[in-house]
């Protein structure tokens, strides 16, 4: 076998490859390094643990899936980055069938800290450029904010409706789109 030592981002690639073809139990230390074709060694080079390559690997598939997009007009208005954020999350779950409901959420529970970590990392990093369109949008109205219901406050319920939307593979934003016209861009008065 050949021992050169290959790069992080290629045992992310390889194992993100594997899972799409033979699904999550083809991912331990042994399968990755055969299909790079290095030894076992290299992949602890990079990786202490099984548990943290699957962990590193999730966290590359949340990335994956939701890569920033070659239009920045996505983060310039709420409903256009909501309709890209469903298409993704369609996308995501025909590419890694079983990802969201099997894997991402289960590293959420208390035994696995390290996943758990890279999760709340990840999902930090949706809600926050939530909060970033949500601030540069100039069509929501002046006074659809307040001290008590804040642009992140609106963002937490956002990424709430896309989890609850990820669990029922349920990939249509019409209804949260609906909620948010009625609550950014509509006259409440």
């Amino acid at each position: 076998m050949n021992t050169v030592v290959t790069s992080k981002e290629e045992i992310l690639k390889t194992s993100r490859e594997l899972i799409r073809k033979q699904g999550w139990s083809a991912v331990n230390i042994r399968s990755v390094a055969a299909a790079c074709g290095v030894s076992v060694g290299s992949i602890y080079n990079y990786f202490e643990s099984k548990a943290e390559l699957v962990g590193a690997t999730v966290e590359s598939i949340w990335c994956e899936i939701f890569h920033r997009p070659q239009k920045d007009t996505v983060f310039k208005d709420t409903q256009a980055c909501i309709i890209w954020m469903y298409g993704r999350m369609q996308e995501g779950c025909r590419r890694y069938p079983g990802f969201f409901t099997l894997h991402s959420l289960g590293f959420m529970q208390e035994d696995k800290p390290d996943g758990k970590q890279r999760m709340q990392q990840t999902w930090q990093h949706i809600l926050d450029g939530l909060c970033f369109v949500l601030k540069q949008d100039t069509r929501i109205r002046p006074d659809a904010f307040t001290q008590q219901f804040t642009a992140e406050k609106f963002a937490d319920v956002l990424f709430s409706l896309m989890l609850s939307a990820l669990l029922r593979q349920d990939y249509d934003p019409d209804a949260v789109l609906e909620i948010v016209r009625r609550t950014l861009y509509e006259d409440s008065h």
